[in-house]
């Protein structure tokens, strides 16, 4: 550990994070101080990360830090003075007593709402559970008024894809079109029968990637999506008595559906996209694909109707923090909380693949060493792999930084491209955070320390229709 001139070796002994996925922890100071930094065996005792006083709080400090699986230690430097928190477990160690900690993988649900670390010992605003009902039944009871119709455009393109089109040829077209996801129309039962997404493009390229070669074209024009959605079925035991797999129902709408009726199939069948089909004969055969609806569609119509009569809805006015909501990063020692992982510019793209499927979630924040938010990776962002056959390339040796370039149109410095992700405050109100996700694209919002921008948590548009319909 270096000594208090501040100037530590920075290359010597410092902790490679490249390649892993990384687990940002919230770290508090609540002992006051001029200056107070943090530094431990998760950086190699080689940076001091300097900690913010919390707001309001001025003797409570915090950092972020983005620390990799394993058992840790950590002291605090405090005006010049090593020092440990004696209100966390601390032992004895190599550099006198130091504070320790374990970072091991955590549950996907959460059982309940997590108070977020960012606003440790800050005075929550809260309304009453009377109030709380009163604003849910008002909202779900506008959902349940309008319908699917008002979801219509008033022109646009839906693309649809035949059921028996090579894999390959699918990867392409989504690619070219910009879309992550496709209705599967099939000619012979003459019925649309599924949708193709990037997240089978994610499971086929692991799939085919098992074998430990690298993937050829002539492997993805070999499968069909059909042979692909039966193979799917077969490999997660979805099959009869006669071992013949079972097709899965098409999750759809129609026009005349209620807008808290397709909320709720979101929600229960954890899709981002429900195709709106429409057949004027009662047996429904000769449907019609109208649109593809998505939660921000249904977002912004509650944001339009409620949005000039926010002030009698004080649930609307609550800050971010204030509510269960979201996914955030959590204190020393939690344990019950979602999973929240980051990554490096410079790991794999097989590494965010894999965190992308095992931890269930549709997106992972790229981070730089300073925890900041660069960018994100997404479920979506696979089908950039269709630029220059680039799904070809080893995806071992491909990094997230490599990856996200393909979906850029220049190969310039890189930087945070905004218009692919949204942010936001954990001080920023419930209608604003509701107005962005409205915006047509944006599925999430990451929530980052004004000023810095590291990283605090995520707010998916799902975590807000749960939260709002109670």
């Amino acid at each position: 550990m270096f000594g208090s001139d501040r100037n530590p070796a920075r290359d010597a002994g410092r902790v490679s994070t490249a390649g892993m996925v990384l687990l940002p922890i919230q770290f508090t100071w609540p002992h006051g101080g001029d200056d107070v930094s943090i530094c431990g065996s998760f950086n190699g005792w080689t940076e001091l990360v300097r900690m913010s006083q919390v707001e309001g709080c001025p003797n409570v400090f915090k950092a972020v830090c983005a620390v990799p699986h394993g058992s840790h230690e950590y002291k605090f430097f405090i005006d010049g003075e090593w020092r440990h928190d004696e209100q966390q477990p601390h032992r004895n160690g190599e550099y006198g007593i130091v504070n320790t900690f374990d970072t091991l993988p955590v549950p996907a649900e959460v059982s309940q709402h997590q108070i977020p670390a960012v606003i440790l010992n800050q005075t929550i605003p809260r309304i009453s559970e009377e109030d709380l009902r009163a604003s849910r039944y008002q909202i779900s009871a506008f959902l349940a008024a309008h319908t699917v119709y008002e979801l219509l455009p008033e022109s646009g393109k839906v693309v649809a894809l035949a059921v028996d089109l090579p894999v390959k040829q699918a990867f392409h077209i989504l690619a070219e079109q910009g879309i992550p996801v496709a209705p599967l129309w099939d000619f012979y039962k003459g019925k649309f029968v599924g949708v193709i997404s990037a997240s089978d493009f994610i499971l086929i390229l692991r799939q085919l990637g098992n074998h430990g070669s690298t993937l050829t074209e002539e492997e993805l024009q070999t499968h069909t999506i059909s042979a692909w959605k039966e193979g799917k079925a077969r490999r997660n035991g979805q099959v009869d008595g006669h071992g013949r797999p079972i097709p899965r129902h098409l999750i759809f709408a129609g026009p005349g559906d209620n807008l808290k009726d397709v909320a709720l199939k979101f929600l229960q069948n954890g899709v981002a996209t429900i195709p709106v089909i429409h057949s004027s004969l009662e047996d429904g055969s000769f449907p019609q694909l109208l649109h593809l609806a998505s939660l921000s569609g249904i977002l912004k119509c509650v944001c339009r109707y409620f949005k000039h009569c926010s002030g009698s809805f004080p649930m609307l006015q609550l800050p971010i923090y204030a509510i269960p909501l979201g996914t955030w990063v959590p204190r020393i020692g939690e344990s019950s909380s979602r999973s929240f992982a980051m990554l490096r510019p410079t790991s794999s793209l097989s590494s965010a693949l894999n965190m992308l499927v095992q931890a269930r979630v549709s997106s992972i924040p790229i981070v730089d060493d300073n925890d900041s938010l660069l960018d994100i990776y997404s479920r979506s962002d696979i089908t950039a792999l269709a630029k220059g056959r680039a799904y070809t390339h080893n995806l071992n040796e491909m990094t997230v930084y490599q990856a996200l370039q393909l979906g850029q149109d220049s190969n310039s410095p890189y930087e945070p491209r905004t218009q692919r992700f949204q942010m936001c405050l954990h001080t920023d109100t419930l209608l604003k955070v509701m107005e962005q996700l409205a915006n047509p694209g944006v599925r999430r919002l990451v929530i980052v320390e004004a000023g810095s921008n590291r990283v605090e948590g995520i707010i998916s548009l799902s975590d807000v229709f749960r939260f709002l319909l109670g």
